[in-house]
């Protein structure tokens, strides 16, 4: 394990890898020395980052839905037939749809919970196994600012990230006495394709333009400006490069 490569010899899962934040995150994790997995539904989509992963980096890709249980179980079960010790965690796939409560029919409420919550416990599930057995581990939940304050016309979206927060105290309070820790983050409006699908859900609900709309969900973050999704590239020396 080298100063700029920490992460050498160690393998970690990214769910909802092919796009966005665990995108970003798979590729700063192959550029500090992880080989990946990148798990998502859309093969296509894998396919084409597995091509944008920092060079060098060791990754396959596994099409899962993670709300199904047997599936998430026969992907991690591929993994380890693969030869690769799970030690990195990261729980990112989810799916924002906002309506009105009063709006919100079964489909929606089952959509959002299943998704952005029984998600990460399907794969931490999973994966605790190998996370155990290995010297040191880690679990990362991405959840949302909306999984710490309520915003309107997400009801369903906001009650499964708070479950996600609850989620990952009761865990890390489980697994306090072995070598895996359990940590959430919640990142405010990212520019991403679901902030772009929300900023076109306003602007069709609304008539506002693409750029009051944005301007609405900028203004719910502390820095009054969407947060910029990182692409990491190798440059030439092996070292990384943020373009934002």
């Amino acid at each position: 394990m080298s100063g700029d490569r920490p992460l050498a010899g160690r393998h970690a899962v990214v769910t909802g890898g092919g796009r966005g934040i665990g995108f970003a995150i798979a590729c700063r994790l192959g550029a500090l020395g992880a080989s990946l997995t990148l798990v998502g539904r859309d093969r296509a989509r894998l396919d084409d980052a597995i091509q944008r992963v920092p060079a060098g980096t060791a990754c396959d890709v596994q099409a899962c839905d993670v709300a199904d249980a047997a599936a998430v179980r026969a992907t991690f079960d591929a993994i380890a037939r693969a030869g690769h010790a799970v030690a990195i965690l990261v729980n990112n796939a989810g799916l924002a749809r906002s309506a009105k409560l009063a709006d919100t029919d079964d489909a929606l409420w089952h959509e959002m919970l299943t998704v952005n919550l029984t998600g990460a416990f399907n794969c931490t599930r999973a994966a605790l196994p190998a996370l155990v057995a290995v010297p040191v581990a880690r679990i990362v939940n991405v959840a949302s600012t909306a999984g710490l304050v309520g915003y309107p016309y997400v009801t369903a979206y906001c009650a499964a990230k708070h479950g996600l927060v609850g989620f990952t105290r009761a865990l890390a309070q489980e697994l306090a006495t072995t070598r895996v820790t359990v940590n959430a983050v919640c990142p405010g409006y990212t520019d991403t394709d679901i902030v772009a699908a929300a900023v076109d859900n306003i602007v069709r609900r609304t008539g506002r333009s693409p750029e009051a709309a944005r301007e609405v969900l900028a203004s719910r973050n502390p820095q009054q400006r969407l947060v910029l999704e990182v692409a990491w590239e190798a440059v030439e020396d092996g070292g990384v490069t943020a373009e934002q």
